[in-house]
């Protein structure tokens, strides 16, 4: 190892979804739509939360930032996919590649505790909910969310330190549509089964630990429902936290199968079709989910487009 032509490479190219021109502008198309509706419903979303007083609450405030996480994450990915989707030039260079993995890391080891906060936030106010304003104070969720950030950071920090120490001499191809440290990892030509296992230790303890709070709120929550006597009262109760269960199941679900596995095991296509699912779709069905199965910003809406309406008039 040590005679090889060991190089620092200037830039990788990425391979991308597929090399059929016809495939690529009909991706492209689709993806931009999908971005579009992304962009609008998350910025919709974190306007109609700050511009309607009565969503001032522990749980739209979760809901803003996890809609800030929404769009910054597919902004990370999809503008670079949908400039190599329409040109045969796909180059990213050394440092914008390890800066997109650093990001995308942050952003999703964010999101997961984010989800967690949210969990506990639900747990609260259906388990304890005489005491829901005192445990979920301005501060504590405050706290938990820059906690969030906090540990996204340092999750993308060690990841970042890791693949730093990689080095690459026989080929700079990333044989997916972004820089994941997957296929990073397959590129070096160094020994990367220490940093792998670190990665993983990482990665690993995140989507765990995360999903060991949610879990166990859940286990909470529906014990607590349980014993509702009513109907209409399980009903009630079960549809303040339906639409973030549906949300944890969608998002879980393809980080599990992308990430907790040996990297040995990484498949091209399998692993980009749930690449593309929580890069591109997820950040895009988050504000549909959240808004269509909420009556709460559903009426903010309705509330929002009446003020300006009679703003108008008043002028």
């Amino acid at each position: 190892m040590g005679r090889r032509n060991i190089t620092q490479v200037s830039d990788f190219i990425l391979m991308g979804l597929t090399d059929s021109e016809e495939i690529r502008l009909a991706l492209f198309t689709l993806f931009l739509l999908i971005y579009l509706m992304t962009v609008l419903g998350n910025v919709g979303m974190i306007l109609i939360i700050h511009l309607d007083p009565q969503l001032h609450s522990p749980m739209y405030f979760f809901l803003s930032h996890l809609s800030f996480l929404d769009l910054s994450y597919s902004s990370v990915i999809t503008p670079k996919t949908l400039a190599n989707l329409l040109t045969s030039k796909q180059n990213i260079s050394y440092l914008n590649c390890f800066t997109q993995m650093s990001f995308f890391v942050f952003l999703g080891a964010t999101e997961c505790f984010l989800l967690s906060s949210m969990a506990y936030d639900r747990y609260a106010a259906i388990c304890s909910p005489l005491h829901y304003q005192v445990v979920m104070s301005t501060r504590r969720c405050c706290s938990l969310v820059f906690g969030s950030y906090l540990i996204g950071f340092t999750d993308s920090f060690v990841n970042v330190l890791c693949m730093n120490k990689l080095h690459f001499c026989n080929s700079n191809v990333i044989h997916h549509f972004f820089c994941d440290t997957s296929p990073i990892l397959s590129l070096s030509c160094t020994d990367t089964h220490d940093i792998e296992i670190m990665i993983f230790i990482v990665a690993g303890c995140t989507l765990v630990v995360s999903l060991i709070t949610i879990s166990v709120s859940y286990v909470s929550i529906l014990s607590t429902i349980l014993k509702i006597s009513s109907t209409s009262g399980k009903r009630k109760a079960f549809s303040t936290c339906a639409s973030h269960l549906l949300g944890v199941t969608i998002f879980y679900s393809t980080m599990i199968f992308t990430y907790l596995k040996p990297s040995k095991s990484y498949s091209l296509g399998k692993d980009q079709v749930a690449s593309v699912f929580y890069t591109i779709v997820i950040p895009m069905l988050n504000p549909l989910i959240y808004s269509l199965r909420n009556k709460e910003v559903k009426n903010a809406v309705s509330r929002v487009i009446q003020k300006r309406k009679v703003s108008k008039q008043l002028k």
